[in-house]
């Protein structure tokens, strides 16, 4: 029971749901012709690619979460190092093999691209101010991407890549805030460190500007309908203006657990108002 609980909590399984699910509605918002067998292959391949770099996030964090987060399954001995790469290697290696073989070469490209990024955030991109969140984030919006690809019409998942990367890299600087001790220790020039935590808190608070102003654009051009709009407005631009506040207010650790947690809600939501927006 350790060893499965290892297992499950070092995958991140509320990010693997949210991956699953991000990748199941775009799908079936983007389909003209549902084929239930190929989406849910997507969602389970995008699934494993996101396990995958959780993992491998977790080893090169090792030191870092010592610190950070010391009950997390590597820095607490709850599973060996040697197990989590061999993880890694079979996560990211059925991936590549499921999308290859039933999902066709753009979507296999995403995959590879996605797991490569992935990899190179943890063992060099992290340092990189900025440049590592940016990267992060794209991964993070390549998901709705990947759900329109594979049912056949890319275009109409560039909306909602587009918000999931805005709202994720929101998230990357609240997580990179809240880290700043660990990765202090271990020599991690993120962009807090080296610009502080005020210019840090100002940039979410634009990137959270651009993202709610972005929100109405679909509503106004017609590509979805008023239940979209209600939906975002109340809830999505709700927990944004929420977010903001709060870190303009207060920085401390709790407050950024609170907000880090909020936006991952707020993903959920954006993912419900474009379902809503486009199938009611």
């Amino acid at each position: 029971m350790q060893n499965l609980k290892a297992l499950i909590s070092i995958t991140r399984p509320l990010n693997c749901l949210i991956t699953f699910t991000t990748i199941v509605v775009a799908s079936f918002v983007c389909a003209d012709i549902l084929n239930i067998k190929i989406i849910l292959i997507a969602a389970f391949a995008g699934t494993l690619v996101n396990a995958g770099g959780n993992i491998i996030n977790d080893y090169y964090d090792i030191e870092i979460d010592k610190i950070n987060r010391p009950n997390r399954p590597l820095p607490s001995g709850q599973m060996r190092i040697k197990t989590a790469l061999t993880l890694y290697i079979y996560f990211t290696f059925f991936a590549l093999i499921m999308a290859n073989h039933y999902l066709g070469k753009v979507a296999f490209g995403i995959v590879a691209i996605t797991s490569a990024l992935m990899f190179l955030y943890s063992y060099k991109l992290k340092g990189v101010p900025l440049v590592g969140n940016i990267v992060v984030a794209f991964s993070t919006g390549l998901a709705f991407l990947f759900g329109s690809v594979v049912v056949g019409n890319i275009y109409c998942g560039i909306i909602p890549a587009l918000f999931a990367f805005l709202i994720s890299l929101m998230r990357e600087l609240v997580k990179d805030i809240e880290d700043i001790e660990g990765d202090e220790s271990a020599n991690v020039s993120t962009f807090p460190i080296k610009f502080g935590i005020d210019k840090t808190v100002k940039l979410i608070s634009i990137v959270g500007v651009i993202l709610m102003l972005s929100t109405t654009i679909p509503f106004l051009l017609k590509i979805y309908n008023l239940y979209y709009f209600i939906f975002v407005l109340l809830f999505v631009n709700g927990i944004l203006v929420f977010v903001i506040r709060k870190l303009k207010s207060n920085s401390s650790l709790k407050t950024l657990r609170l907000v880090s947690n909020l936006l991952k809600l707020g993903m959920v939501f954006g993912v419900i108002a474009i379902f809503l927006g486009t199938k009611l």
